[in-house]
């Protein structure tokens, strides 16, 4: 671990990574594990307690019981955040985890980790990508209203086949043919002045940067629609750009053959965002 990186586990933070799980363990075996991650930009935490709140509804959902609350585990990442540089941008991941059960958890043996680590904000420089022949699960086929770290899998193989076709990234679809998101970021178009996002079918989040974009370009006056887009929907677009925790608002400027300038859209919602960040 660099100096730059922190742990929380078994009541205390630590410049190592303390072993968690073990062979014995329902995480390992039978994948009882959530995960949020935040965002520390330049000491700015933007929204931490909305990430804090969707953990441990990620972690009842699969059966876990949270130890914390939202706001104990908000002072917990900040003290954290104290005994690190201010100076530089960090990842913020949390997770749950029950060693406990057989093949159900067992709620009683729900632990927190706590992972913070540098990370800059990548810049926005544009970022290429694919249509994926891999789907988004539908909510009766997986515990899409979680982040549940099994449903990482089938995002890994979605990115290895993107980056082996010369692709930063992939747009997934869902069981229906339609526009879900990117495949670690939520999926915006604009057509015509007009902001468009998939509308929330249960295939994927509603990201916690997705829904203050949305207000944050509301309240500066543009039209935004939650809309059942296509792919073609998307290749006609004028625009085309991403909201995740990772990257906060990036532009796409390639989907397959197709090439897109940043506009002025997606540049007016990064300095919202970042002017946003700033205040939190």
């Amino acid at each position: 671990m660099s100096k730059n990186e922190i742990t929380w586990s078994n009541g205390q933070w630590s410049s190592t990574s303390a072993p968690l799980i073990g062979a014995t363990d329902h995480a390992f075996w039978m994948a009882t594990t959530v995960f949020d991650g935040a965002r520390s930009i330049q000491g700015h935490t933007p929204d931490l307690d909305l990430h804090c709140e969707r953990l441990n509804r990620s972690a009842l959902t699969l059966g876990m019981e949270p130890v914390m609350t939202p706001q104990q585990t908000v002072d917990l990442v900040r003290e954290g955040l104290k005994k690190l540089s201010h100076t530089t941008d960090y990842y913020i991941k949390l997770l749950y985890f029950a060693p406990g059960g057989f093949l159900l958890p067992d709620p009683a043996t729900t632990q927190l980790a706590i992972h913070i680590f540098e990370s800059p904000l990548p810049a926005d420089s544009g970022f290429s990508a694919t249509f994926s022949e891999f789907l988004r699960p539908d909510p009766s086929m997986a515990p899409t209203d979680a982040k549940a770290s099994c449903l990482y899998p089938n995002t890994q193989r979605i990115l290895r086949d993107a980056s082996a076709s010369g692709f930063d990234n992939a747009i997934v679809l869902d069981s229906k043919g339609k526009v879900a998101e990117f495949a670690v970021a939520n999926l915006w178009i604009v057509r015509d002045g007009v902001v468009l996002t998939p509308e929330l079918n249960g295939t994927f989040l509603n990201g916690i940067t997705r829904q203050r974009v949305m207000q944050l370009l509301r309240d500066d006056g543009f039209e935004v629609r939650e809309a059942s887009l296509t792919p073609q929907d998307v290749l006609d677009a004028d625009e085309v750009f991403s909201t995740g925790n990772n990257g906060k608002v990036l532009h796409c400027n390639r989907i397959d053959e197709r090439r897109y300038a940043r506009g002025p859209v997606e540049t007016r919602a990064h300095e919202l965002y970042m002017a946003y960040t700033e205040r939190n």
